[in-house]
């Protein structure tokens, strides 16, 4: 999944979220969310298709440092060590959603969408992901967009359900 997102519209991010169903349908999935960045955006697009509540269980929304420690289990060391933003952190909110919810799937984004708090090594555009099924079957990456607050949270959406597609695309997990 190389490459920058160009704008994105509600339409392509209705039809992401309609082929993440349609995935995690064919799979007998649930998913769960854990968004910083993003705000609960990607809880809202996919529960805004009908019939979700057969395929997402839950989303959480933990924009801070503490949120993500208390209600995903994040580790101080990892967020001394790494950051906030960082794949390390994606990755435990990816796997923190698994352990506290009832899905088999999750996704995970953080990230700096301006128009303030980047820096030179982690500027404003700068979006951690990570997906993982139950049973430690992980991914994650780092992209960089431009554009607007609106423009970055709109790309890094549409990239988390690209990811779960992929993944589940890739990954032969159904459950008994």
């Amino acid at each position: 999944m190389g490459g920058i997102i160009n704008a994105i519209d509600d339409q392509t991010l209705h039809d992401l979220a309609r082929q993440v169903g349609l995935a995690l349908t064919r799979q007998g999935l649930m998913l769960a969310s854990a968004e910083s960045c993003t705000g609960g955006w990607l809880g809202q697009i996919v529960t805004s298709i009908p019939g979700s509540s057969a395929w997402y269980e839950s989303g959480f929304i933990t924009y801070t440092a503490n949120a993500k420690q208390k209600m995903l289990g994040i580790s101080t060391k990892t967020l001394k060590e790494y950051g906030e933003v960082s794949e390390q952190i994606a990755r435990e909110m990816a796997h923190g959603v698994v352990a506290r919810s009832g899905a088999q799937i999750s996704v995970s984004i953080t990230g700096i969408a301006g128009p303030g708090g980047g820096t030179t090594k982690k500027p404003v555009g700068m979006v951690c992901f990570a997906w993982e099924i139950k049973d430690n079957h992980m991914r994650s990456e780092t992209r960089h967009f431009s554009g607007d607050r609106e423009a970055i949270r709109q790309q890094s959406v549409a990239v988390a359900m690209q990811g779960l597609i992929a993944l589940l695309r890739d990954t032969d997990y159904s459950v008994a």
